[in-house]
């Protein structure tokens, strides 16, 4: 990945941050990482991040196939307080997608520090 679309060393970190996932969020998504939200649909009808794909944190186990597919440029996971999303980013770490992170804080970070559009909840 080139610079603005770099994760950090997943070998340092299963955290990124709200800010560094803004620096790529625009690019098209064959060029920068996978966005999974986890949240349930009740949240996601609420607000969520232009660009995400979303897989309910409850149906991972189900779709060890579709979230193992696709991770060359890496996964970052979001939910709303990024409790959910570490919980995610654990699991495909542990079937083999070593390049995955949970977004620090959540929806709600992101809401707070990179986009105010964002509804908070």
């Amino acid at each position: 990945m080139s610079g603005g679309t770099q994760l950090p060393d997943h070998r340092a970190t299963i955290e990124i941050s709200p800010e560094a996932v803004a620096e790529w969020i625009g690019l098209a998504p064959g060029e920068r990482p996978r966005l999974i939200d986890c949240r349930e649909e009740d949240e996601l009808a609420i607000c969520q991040i232009t660009g995400n794909e979303w897989l309910p944190l409850g149906l991972f186990s189900i779709s060890r196939e579709k979230l193992s597919a696709g991770n060359a440029r890496g996964v970052v996971v979001y939910c709303h307080h990024g409790v959910r999303s570490l919980r995610a980013a654990q699991f495909l770490r542990a079937i083999g997608v070593e390049n995955a992170f949970s977004m620090h804080g959540g929806i709600e970070a992101w809401s707070e520090r990179v986009d105010p559009t964002v509804a908070r909840y």
